[in-house]
């Protein structure tokens, strides 16, 4: 944190320039995320933004707009009409669907728990039945509240759960069953009529919550006819996520229970300290109500026929870009006219002659600017490639001609490739390009290599967890270890091992380089000090200066050499890549009155390398 103030003008100019770093939002096309919304609805939200959402006493129209939202919301997914105190849906808005499935695995798990206790029965294992193909919040939820993990795995032609396998996982411990409305690999819709008529014909009443975070807003205009929601007597919560079909910014989301019996009263608590008594039943507390008014705004302002109308058109986008892809040659793995999400997956037919994977086409898409991920199925699909496109309100059919002819152009430059070429490309791409492999801000503790991650992508059954398939035994507690000891025995020979040899390599290099070592003991020990610092906090050279501005007691400042710090790659620091790794870019700082400040950045030996002036 900066000693001193700096004008507002600059500030706003120094983070702006900043930020036009980041991607363009309408070619990522990975996020499921609303990236477009009327001026409108932005003046509203901005307006909004000083409004703590929590405070109802303060804001109660604000926590009325919201009553109105969670209403609309409800009678869209057919909740029970309210006729009496104890009938009715209830819900709330959340931050997104991640806390919103929170709140509905705790109630799931507080009445199975409650239920269990008046019958005198044990409470110590419960568990939850769902897709391996669940989305992270879900193993989120069961790792934090300690509910175990049934899954129903996908398969190389099937990427939802089979009905009859999900009941006849269910037993006395299990507190529901989760079905996802639109998943997040291929955007299909599991069967969720079935799974209640089967739970229905077995006489079992175990609950079940529809993940329906894509498909909330999707699915009751483009096929209402779909029964999926409260009309089906087992269905007991829904969660939706406005920030995405929803239409609004990020991040909103909303639950709602069928009725107030299916929200234990443990989990409502009631609170007077902000100037009236109110219940608040959410995870977290204060939070704006911009999202909320935003969200008020797009169900108001388009009504069911302008929601019909979008998502329709982008389900027919959705179609006429899967029937363009198919006839370059692609295999389409998800459904269409409706049956799923308005999104394409698809992968590339087996071809022992090509030399590239669907990453190294997504890796090529990425230099024409389209973020386009390619990633590996749920686990047990013997790693099945894939890539998805998701079809947004901002993406237009142009832009959709435009996404085509560049995978084209694509692949066809990696037709013209070897596969020596294209392992090398990879190689630099992963080393130098890939933004994620890059990443500062986590914690070595908690930091993974490239090769790991990837690992990670292939098979999400991690040491530890606990997993029940159909045909294993609910009273195994190992359950699941054989996953995780395979995962674990996995060869590291990736990014991580080629790290390894480059730093030796460097640090070799750096032992050699006469301007290293005409730098005098004390400044060779002060790189070495600074080094071991950079060296906790990045994977690799990244121009970056940071400056930290010298100060009257600071020790530094008795060198004519300033205090400037920066993990530099520049010249010197770019040619001989051991210094430009880790290396401290130093130089002289001059104060000018109306001219802001000047640094000379130079190497341990004098020679001046840049000069930069900052603040004019």
């Amino acid at each position: 944190m900066p000693e001193d103030e700096m004008p507002k003008e600059v500030a706003y100019r120094m983070i702006k320039d900043e930020l036009s770093l980041d991607g363009n939002p309408m070619l990522n096309l990975a996020s499921f995320v609303t990236t477009y919304m009327e001026e409108e609805a932005e003046r509203l939200m901005t307006e909004s933004l000083p409004k703590n959402f929590i405070d109802y006493e303060e804001y109660p129209q604000t926590a009325e707009i919201q009553n109105r939202c969670v209403s609309m919301i409800g009678r869209l997914f057919n909740a029970p009409v309210k006729d009496s105190e104890a009938v009715g849906a209830v819900g709330t808005s959340t931050v997104g669907s991640s806390e919103a499935i929170m709140l509905a695995v705790l109630a799931m798990k507080k009445r199975w728990k409650n239920k269990r206790i008046a019958e005198g029965k044990s409470v110590d294992h419960p568990n939850i039945v769902m897709s391996s193909a669940v989305q992270v919040c879900w193993e989120k939820a069961t790792r934090y509240f300690e509910v175990e993990e049934k899954l129903v795995y996908c398969t190389r032609d099937r990427y939802v759960i089979d009905p009859q396998e999900t009941v006849d996982l269910v037993d006395e411990n299990t507190i529901g069953i989760c079905a996802i409305l639109g998943t997040t690999y291929t955007g299909e819709y599991e069967d969720v009529k079935a799974v209640n008529d089967l739970l229905v014909k077995k006489g079992l009443d175990t609950p079940i919550h529809v993940d329906a975070a894509s498909g909330g807003f999707v699915a009751p205009f483009v096929v209402p006819d779909l029964e999926w929601d409260f009309r089906l007597e087992r269905v007991v919560s829904i969660n939706v996520s406005g920030h995405k079909y929803g239409l609004v910014y990020p991040g909103v989301g909303w639950v709602v229970w069928r009725s107030a019996e299916y929200l234990p009263q443990e989990l409502v608590f009631n609170i007077n300290y902000l100037g009236a008594d109110q219940a608040s039943f959410t995870l977290n507390f204060s939070k704006g109500a911009s999202q909320v008014i935003g969200q008020y705004y797009q169900l108001i302002r388009l009504g069911k026929h302008g929601y019909r109308c979008i998502m329709s058109n982008l389900t027919r986008t959705a179609d006429y870009l899967a029937e363009s892809l198919a006839a370059l040659g692609f295999i389409i793995m998800s459904k269409k006219s409706g049956e799923g999400l308005p999104l394409v997956a698809f992968r590339l037919k087996e071809d022992a002659d090509r030399n590239y994977d669907e990453f190294a086409l997504a890796h090529q898409l990425r230099v024409r600017g389209w973020v386009v991920p390619a990633y590996t199925m749920a686990p047990k699909t013997d790693g099945l490639k894939m890539l998805r496109i998701v079809v947004r309100e901002d993406f237009s059919r142009n832009r959709c001609d435009g996404l085509i002819n560049d995978i084209r152009l694509c692949q066809g430059l990696l037709d013209q490739m070897d596969k020596d070429s294209i392992k090398k490309q990879q190689e630099f791409i992963h080393k130098n390009h890939v933004t994620s492999g890059k990443a500062s801000h986590n914690h070595p503790k908690y930091r993974v290599s490239a090769a790991t991650r990837r690992r990670n992508t292939r098979c999400r059954v991690r040491r530890g967890r606990r997993t029940l398939s159909a045909e294993s035994s609910p009273s195994r507690p190992d359950s699941g270890s054989d996953a995780g000891s395979e995962y674990d025995s996995e060869s590291g020979s990736g990014d991580g091992n080629y790290y390894s040899a480059d730093y030796e390599e460097h640090d070799r290099e750096r032992k050699e380089c006469p301007l290293c070592q005409s730098a005098s003991e004390g400044q060779r020990n002060e790189l070495k000090e600074a080094m071991t610092d950079l060296d906790a906090t990045t994977d690799d050279g990244t121009l970056v200066l940071e400056e930290r501005l010298s100060r009257p007691n600071d020790q530094s400042s008795r060198s004519p050499v300033a205090s400037t710090t920066g993990k530099a790659t520049y010249n010197h620091l770019s040619s001989s890549r051991h210094c430009g790794r880790k290396t401290l870019a130093r130089g002289k700082k001059h104060q000018g009155k109306s001219t802001g400040q000047t640094f000379s950045l130079e190497l341990p030996g004098g020679k001046k390398l840049l000069t930069l002036r900052i603040g004019a």
